[in-house]
């Protein structure tokens, strides 16, 4: 479950975000999940599976995050890269439509931008992870690893 950086004395590991990637990834959130009543923008066909990834972000989207599992962050990184790719999309698209320096085009970049900062931050996230269940278990972590391993304090 994901929850705020204050709570459980469990939580093990936590997502700081900036301001400007917290909006950004709001941003990105409408573009994944409105763009059916915005034609013509960058919008991705997000599998039911990513969409509610995306969904069950998005009221999380008010400050850091922490997570107590491999399989919490992993459904974080399914939902950061759908928002990226969304954020990618509609950048591209606003270039070519508009110009590279509109400001339009220049407000979709620095969202995709700070997207691509949280993703990189979730990825690397997710590897250490990863390397501590491996690490500790003898073996890569499985859907059942992800879920149940305690990480150690």
């Amino acid at each position: 479950m994901l929850r705020g950086a204050d709570h459980d004395s469990e939580i093990i590991v936590i997502l700081y975000f900036s301001y400007e990637e917290l909006r950004a990834l709001k941003v990105g959130v409408d573009s994944v999940l409105v763009d059916d009543r915005r034609p013509g923008v960058g919008a991705i066909l997000a599998p039911s599976e990513i969409r509610g990834r995306v969904e069950a972000l998005a009221p999380h989207l008010v400050g850091d995050l922490s997570f107590t599992s491999l399989d919490e962050l992993l459904g974080v990184q399914m939902a950061v890269r759908a928002i990226l790719e969304c954020l990618r999309a509609e950048m591209e698209a606003l270039v070519v439509a508009t110009h590279a320096a509109q400001e339009s085009a220049v407000a979709a970049y620095f969202d995709y931008a700070h997207a691509l900062t949280v993703a990189h931050r979730v990825d690397e996230m997710v590897s250490e992870m990863s390397a501590m269940i491996d690490l500790v278990t003898g073996v890569r972590p499985t859907a059942e690893t992800a879920r149940s391993f305690q990480f150690p304090d």
